[in-house]
């Protein structure tokens, strides 16, 4: 019983990582059409934003992870305004051209600015401290971080159903021509959308770091590739199917290594993208896309 919590926790923490970082990519790709890949490079940004301030401003940890947020935020919407602003309206192609492009650019920059190797930024292991509950063993960050993602998910339903942004991006995401018409800017409900992401890959990053305990190029680009499968899972452009998609991904993947035995460990990749290949081959669309005919191709 004991090891069942352990594991569930663990599938959880794993689901909510996925889920942060995939919700962070449907905001944007619901209005925009546009499939973020740079959304990893604002994770790892913000790594490296906070080794600079715990070097030059506070040793504060709490203080630290207000500045990796805005460090997420304000990176996710100079990307917008630099890179994506112009490509808007462009095909599917474009976009993903563009997008890793950027996200190759920013790699190269970090290892050009920094450094190849991994820098240790240790601010935040405080979190992943061992908690006892009678005979239960469990890694506080586990908690940590199941919780603060249902409550940023629970704070972005109010936000996106209470204020007059988050009604505008909803309505975006259904006929952005018409909300245009309606005389809402455009450009408004776009850096919006880039922020709320940025906001998002901010806290998936505080999670990140606090397992990793450093930062280094490339450590953005693995979690957005399994986030855009989890989006792809529950149905690109869907809010709840990018969350039920990283949650699914987190279980699997828990599930699999639990079940494997310790010598096919290796395997678990090659287990958990099978299954997500029969999840596709009965919903192609995603599992919260309708079901839509295809035809036969001759």
């Amino acid at each position: 019983m004991d090891y069942a919590i352990q594991q569930t926790l663990n599938a959880l923490s794993f689901g909510a990582e996925y889920a942060l970082i995939a919700l962070g990519l449907a905001i944007v790709f619901s209005i925009m059409g546009l499939v973020n890949f740079a959304h990893g490079e604002v994770v790892a940004f913000g790594g490296y934003s906070m080794v600079i301030t715990a070097s030059l401003l506070t040793s504060n940890p709490w203080l630290i992870m207000i500045g990796v947020m805005i460090a997420c935020v304000l990176m996710s919407v100079v990307l917008e305004r630099v890179a994506f602003r112009t490509i808007r309206g462009a095909d599917l192609t474009t976009g993903l051209l563009t997008a890793f492009g950027v996200s190759i650019v920013l790699q190269n920059l970090f290892l050009l600015l920094g450094s190849p190797r991994p820098i240790a930024a240790t601010q935040f292991i405080f979190l992943d401290q061992t908690v006892k509950f009678g005979s239960i063993r469990v890694s506080s960050l586990q908690i940590y971080e199941t919780v603060s993602t249902f409550v940023a998910i629970a704070i972005l339903l109010v936000f996106l159903r209470k204020t007059t942004l988050g009604i505008a991006m909803r309505a975006a995401a259904l006929d952005f021509e018409m909300v245009r018409l309606c005389g809402i800017r455009a450009n408004r409900v776009i850096a919006g959308a880039f922020a709320i992401s940025g906001l998002l890959a901010g806290i998936a990053c505080i999670f990140i770091m606090a397992r990793r305990g450093s930062v280094q190029p490339h450590m953005g680009f693995d979690p957005v590739l399994v986030a855009f499968v989890a989006c792809v899972i529950g149905g690109f452009g869907s809010l709840p199917g990018a969350v039920l998609g990283g949650f699914l991904l987190g279980i699997t993947e828990v599930a699999v290594l639990i079940f494997l035995p310790q010598s096919a460990g290796g395997l678990a990749p090659a287990v958990v993208f099978t299954l997500v290949t029969l999840i596709l081959i009965w919903r192609p669309d995603g599992i919260l896309s309708p079901a839509r005919e295809k035809g036969d191709k001759i």
